[in-house]
C-alpha cells in the first residue's frame, strides 16, 4: 500500500497539481493584496471618495445604526455588496493575469510538428487521393 502511495504522489499529474495550488495561493494573496492596497483605493478617489469596503445594506434592525461592515456584521445580517464588487474585480484581475502568463508560455511553446500529408489532390478531379495511388478512384484518370 505505501509503495502504492509513492507512485501516486510521484505521478507527474499530481505534482503539478500541487505546485499549482501553491502558487496560487501565493498569487491570490498578492493579487489580493494589489487589488485592496493600491485600486480599490484609487476606484475610491475617482469615485468621490467611495470605500467598497464598508459598503453594505443592513438587513436587520440592529444592524442599521453600524457605520462599518465589520460593526454591522456583529449586530445581524447584512447585504455586503462592496465585498462582492472587490471580489469581482480581484477574480478580474486574476483572469487577466493569468491570460497574460498563458499567452507568454505560448509563445515560448515550440509548435507541434506537422503530420506527413497522405493523400494528394487528383490533376484532373481535385478529389482527394492516396499519395502512392497511380490511378484516381474517383475519375479513373491515369496518376503520373
Amino acid at each position: 500500500m505505501i509503495d502504492e502511495f509513492k507512485k501516486f504522489i510521484l505521478r507527474g499529474n499530481v505534482l503539478d497539481l500541487a505546485v499549482g495550488v501553491i502558487i496560487g495561493a501565493a498569487f491570490g494573496k498578492i493579487v489580493s493584496s494589489l487589488v485592496e492596497d493600491l485600486l480599490m483605493p484609487l476606484i475610491g478617489i475617482a469615485t468621490g471618495g467611495i470605500d467598497f469596503s464598508n459598503k453594505f445594506i443592513a438587513l436587520s434592525d440592529k444592524a442599521q445604526g453600524a457605520t462599518t461592515l465589520a460593526d454591522a456584521k456583529k449586530l445581524g445580517a447584512v447585504f455586503a455588496y462592496g465585498n462582492f464588487i472587490q471580489n469581482i474585480v480581484n477574480f478580474l484581475i486574476v483572469a487577466f493575469c493569468i491570460f497574460i502568463v498563458v499567452k507568454i508560455a505560448n509563445k515560448f511553446q515550440k509548435p507541434a510538428p506537422a503530420a506527413a500529408a497522405t493523400t494528394m489532390p487528383c490533376p484532373q478531379c481535385l478529389s482527394e487521393i492516396p499519395i502512392g495511388a497511380h490511378k484516381c478512384a474517383h475519375c479513373t484518370s491515369v496518376i503520373a
